[in-house]
């Protein structure tokens, strides 16, 4: 290794080491850009040489939770799991993007409380937007009666009440969305 290939990891480590932790959390209704946003936002932030770590809802429910259904009380413990692994996270210099539907407020605001370091970013996207987008035709299949508990057919989403971003994704692209967030994370200082 040369000495300037030397000073160019030294340098990339001492970042990371320095690296403030925090965790991004996406709620919004299903199909409304929450995974596909966070990847961007991901993209960007690992090449400014950030640790990042993505938790996403269908990747977490074949993993961590499994057990779990959709219940209210199930949803809760899925996301109290989820606010466990992304604290421990955050705590150590991770900056984590959480997806999740997440649709209740008080256990978002519990995660807030537990993790510290959070920007909640509520993506926001008219029901017929995501029934459009929709491409494992979830939104059909709840709407005949076939999947009981779908968020936003017959299981609420409660909007978040003071959010630190609003994206609106019927009105923006996936890319000015991310935009959004990485500017976001630059006033609140944690890049």
């Amino acid at each position: 290794m040369s000495n300037s290939e030397k000073l160019q990891y030294d340098n990339q480590n001492l970042q990371c080491r320095d690296q403030k932790g925090f965790t991004v959390w996406f709620t919004g209704l299903p199909c409304s850009g929450k995974s596909t946003i966070a990847d961007k936002v991901a993209e960007i932030l690992r090449k400014k040489g950030l640790k990042v770590e993505r938790l996403d809802g269908d990747i977490v429910r074949q993993h961590l939770t499994r057990d779990l259904g959709f219940s209210p009380e199930d949803r809760n413990e899925n996301i109290r799991r989820v606010t466990f692994v992304a604290k421990l996270l955050t705590r150590n210099g991770v900056a984590v993007l959480s997806s999740f539907i997440s649709p209740y407020r008080e256990i978002r605001n519990y995660a807030r409380k537990e993790i510290g370091n959070f920007v909640e970013v509520y993506v926001k996207c008219p029901i017929d937007v995501c029934i459009q987008r929709d491409v494992k035709g979830m939104y059909k299949k709840a709407m005949a009666g076939e999947i009981k508990d779908f968020t936003g057919i017959s299981a609420p989403y409660e909007e978040p009440e003071n959010p630190e971003l609003i994206l609106e994704t019927d009105k923006e692209t996936p890319e000015e969305s991310a935009e959004k967030v990485i500017k976001k994370l630059k006033e609140l200082n944690y890049i």
